[in-house]
């Protein structure tokens, strides 16, 4: 069994499911934008990259408008979206056990980060945490792998094999190859098992609780 000492958790489609939120948030940005092409298959597009990059691949807008549909995505995500959300079954059981293990745990979220930290406080997860790196308003620095690499460079962490990256889309493995840190995809977020298959993760779990075997040991 692999031994990690610092675990740096993705928050949308890792620890909580933010669909209903994402989708009314996305669905009032849309609406104010005059914008019609809401779909379950777009949604699961959306969730995982930076909006900006959701709002200009997913609907072609151009940089004005797109930072138009951001703020409205916001407006919306602010007031109610980041509420309809929920962690999954078993997550809090783990993070408790591994709190309780030794192990350092951060999130390292494209959300915005102080959308990320209300999240977590309001779920009273937010006290298993050691730090938490989310993405700036701007949409700038927003890459997850620029993202890891300020968490890392931020609490003197030496990227190696028992620093290890867990999240439910290519992005996330991307970045922890990135930063030369081990990577565990989980099946049960926003990534299709094909597309976080053929980034060849290290390890591939199902479920919560195959997550918090391999990672209890």
């Amino acid at each position: 069994m692999p031994h990690f000492t610092h675990i740096l958790f993705d928050l949308d489609g890792t620890l909580t499911n933010p669909r209903l939120g994402i989708g009314n948030s996305l669905k009032y940005a849309l609406r104010q934008m005059q914008i019609d092409g809401y779909s379950e298959k777009i949604l699961d597009k959306f969730i995982g990259p930076p909006l900006q990059h959701g709002f200009k691949s997913l609907f072609g807008l151009n940089d004005r408008n797109t930072e138009l549909a951001v703020q409205h995505f916001r407006t919306y995500f602010g007031d109610r979206g980041l509420y309809e959300n929920e962690p999954y079954q078993g997550i809090k059981e783990m993070l408790e056990e591994l709190h309780f293990s030794g192990k350092k745990i951060y999130i390292v979220t494209s959300k915005l980060e102080k959308f990320a930290r209300i999240i977590m406080q309001h779920f009273e997860l937010d006290k298993y945490f050691d730090d938490l790196q989310g993405a700036e308003a701007t949409g700038e620095h927003s890459g997850k792998g620029q993202l890891i690499a300020e968490l890392l460079e931020r609490n003197r962490i030496v990227a190696s094999s028992s620093v290890v990256m867990i999240g439910d889309t290519h992005y996330d493995l991307v970045g922890a190859k990135e930063n030369n840190i081990s990577s565990i995809a989980v099946s049960y977020g926003f990534g299709s098992n094909e597309n976080l298959a053929s980034n060849n993760p290290d390890y591939l779990v199902d479920s919560v609780e195959e997550l918090a075997e391999l990672l209890l040991g």
